[in-house]
C-alpha cells in the first residue's frame, strides 16, 4: 500500500503501459521517418537512432512483461495508431513539428517515469530496472529535439500543448484499460 496516496502501486500494470507506450513512440518515429524522407531529410539519422532506442526500450518492457507472465495493455494497438498518425502529421509538416512533437511526448514521458520510479521505490526492483535503463535516452531524445526548435509561435505551442495532452490521455487510459 502506498500511504502517501492511499492505493496499492501495480508495477506489472505500469510495465504493460510503458510498452504500449514505447510501441507508441516507436510508430511515432516510423511516420515521422516517412515524411521526413520529404520534408527533413537532415533528421533521417536522429529519428533512426530515436526509433532504435524506442524498440530497444520496448524489448525492455516486453522481456518484463513475459517474466510476469502479464499480456499487453489494451492500448498497445491505440498507441500504435495514434504515433504513426502523429509521426506522419508532424513530419509532414517538417522538421520545426518534428522537433516539437518529440519535445512534447518526452517532457510528459520523462515526469511519469521519473513519477513511475518514486511511486514504485524499493517495491519491485525488476521494474525500477526497467524503468530506469531507459530513462537516459529518453531525455537524450527530450534534448536533442529542443535544440532543432527555432522559433515557439502560437501555432507551435498549441501543438505542442494539444500533443502533451493527448499522451497524458494515452497513458491515462492506459492505466484503466
Amino acid at each position: 500500500m502506498d500511504s502517501a496516496r492511499g492505493s496499492t502501486i501495480d508495477a506489472g500494470r505500469i510495465i504493460k503501459v510503458n510498452h504500449a507506450g514505447e510501441h507508441g513512440a516507436t510508430n511515432i518515429y516510423a511516420g515521422q521517418i516517412a515524411m521526413a524522407r520529404l520534408r527533413a531529410p537532415s533528421l533521417l539519422p536522429e529519428l533512426a537512432e530515436f526509433k532504435a532506442h524506442e524498440e530497444r526500450h520496448r524489448a525492455i518492457f516486453a522481456k518484463e512483461l513475459k517474466r510476469r507472465g502479464l499480456p499487453r495493455c489494451r492500448s498497445y494497438w491505440l498507441c500504435a495508431l495514434g504515433g504513426y498518425v502523429l509521426g506522419l502529421l508532424t513530419g509532414l509538416m517538417g522538421a520545426q513539428s518534428i522537433a516539437s512533437a518529440t519535445v512534447a511526448v518526452e517532457r510528459v514521458v520523462l515526469r511519469h517515469l521519473r513519477q513511475q520510479l518514486l511511486e514504485i521505490g524499493n517495491a519491485d526492483p525488476d521494474a525500477t530496472v526497467a524503468i530506469s535503463a531507459i530513462l537516459s535516452e529518453e531525455q537524450q531524445h527530450h534534448d536533442q529535439s529542443a535544440k532543432h526548435i527555432r522559433h515557439t509561435g502560437v501555432i507551435d505551442r498549441l501543438i505542442g500543448s494539444g500533443i502533451s495532452a493527448a499522451t497524458e490521455a494515452v497513458i491515462w487510459l492506459g492505466m484503466r484499460l
